[in-house]
């Protein structure tokens, strides 16, 4: 669940939003498309009908510099293929200046000096490296920010990638939001050695989390002491759940907890362990819950598995069906055996479906019965 969350927020960084043409002192909108733009990119083989069809306004702005992003893209080691790409999915590279993308070169190679590196990152975030030269100074003092955190320097680079808009603020921002992280770590009994690792893993797991503000941590954290999880249970829960503890809100965490404890008719305490074991619970409104349980009791599982692994219910009723139908020609029935051979990710079911199909296809040793030797 936390993963399929972790993807769905990466993807957010791509539907950045660009500088609007009132503020692009440097491009004029002219009626008919730029002529030597789409000369360039055709020359490029970049896919001109969908720069048309998503981004088409890019093509009537000048000056624009196609040639020149190439250049630069290509003196990184990106090959035409990734180019065209790029352009393809971020047509508005075009519209930077020259020296504008030499300085963000420089920026982003402080913090990721191998330039083929480099290239992989702006060939899936390309609106990150991008941006406007106001936002530079912002960028540049962010970055000796967490750099004085003494936050690994692929930790920096994610962060400036996937969550652009946190460097492109002021860094005072971050600043307080990475101070009540600390400051939430330390008061629930966080040890002070292992806060770098643990802001490290939070910040990975969810770069958003400096884009929201610091209050709703503290309701948050609030609201689940009221429901009384303890200390050092609220710390499992912040670590576990890392920085998506941001992306609830006391009133959802009601409503889901109260269905889910008078679905599984278990007690406060119980419903607490539960939680400890399986926080994504946290997340889903009852409508989904519903639906989930509905699809586990249907097909035969009992409520009592469902309790003692949760976990189950991170997957989807679809997902559900799907692999108990492939653990029962496997010869395995989750109605009469545990639920963890449900969990975990595709790759992880596979490994333990080969498992069980090794399992079937292995003879069973004897040891009574006579062997057979040489006549």
């Amino acid at each position: 669940m936390l993963r399929l969350i972790a993807t769905s927020l990466c993807l957010r960084c791509q539907r950045a939003t660009v500088l609007p043409l009132h503020l692009r002192p440097c491009a004029t909108l002219n009626s008919a498309e730029n002529q030597q733009t789409v000369q360039a990119l055709y020359d490029l083989s970049v896919d001109i009908q969908k720069v048309r069809k998503l981004k088409g306004w890019v093509l009537h702005q000048s000056p624009a510099y196609a040639n020149e992003v190439a250049d630069l893209l290509k003196d990184m080691g990106a090959s035409g293929s990734i180019i065209s790409r790029i352009l393809a999915m971020h047509p508005e590279a075009i519209l930077c200046h020259p020296e504008q993308m030499q300085a963000q070169r420089e920026l982003w190679m402080s913090v990721c000096p191998k330039q083929r590196e480099l290239v992989g990152i702006i060939e899936k975030f390309p609106a990150s490296f991008f941006t406007s030269s106001s936002h530079h100074d912002n960028q540049r003092n962010n970055i000796a920010y967490f750099q004085s955190l003494n936050l690994n320097k692929r930790i920096i680079t994610k962060l400036m990638a996937s969550a652009p808009q946190s460097f492109r603020r002021p860094v005072e921002q971050n600043e307080v939001m990475v101070r009540t992280l600390q400051q939430a770590y330390q008061e629930l009994g966080g040890e002070e050695a292992n806060m770098k690792i643990w802001l490290q893993k939070l910040l990975s797991q969810n770069p958003f989390v400096l884009l929201k503000p610091p209050e709703v941590l503290k309701q948050n954290l609030l609201f689940l002491r009221d429901k009384g999880f303890s200390t050092a249970e609220l710390l499992r829960l912040l670590s576990k759940l890392r920085g998506f503890v941001t992306e609830l809100n006391p009133e959802s965490m009601r409503r889901t907890l109260a269905y889910s404890q008078d679905t599984m008719g278990c007690s406060e305490a119980e419903l607490r362990d539960i939680i400890i074991n399986c926080p994504a619970l946290l997340y889903y409104p009852d409508v989904i819950l519903a639906e989930r349980f509905k699809g586990l009791l249907s097909a035969g599982i009992s409520m009592s598995q469902i309790i003692e692994t949760p976990t189950v219910l991170e997957l989807t009723t679809q997902i559900v069906n799907y692999r108990i139908e492939r653990l029962r020609m496997l010869g395995y029935d989750v109605r009469t055996g545990s639920l963890e051979a449900l969990n975990g990710t595709k790759k992880d079911f596979e490994i333990s479906c080969g498992k069980l199909q090794l399992r079937r296809e292995r003879p069973i040793f004897n040891p009574v019965a006579p062997l057979r030797g040489d006549d």
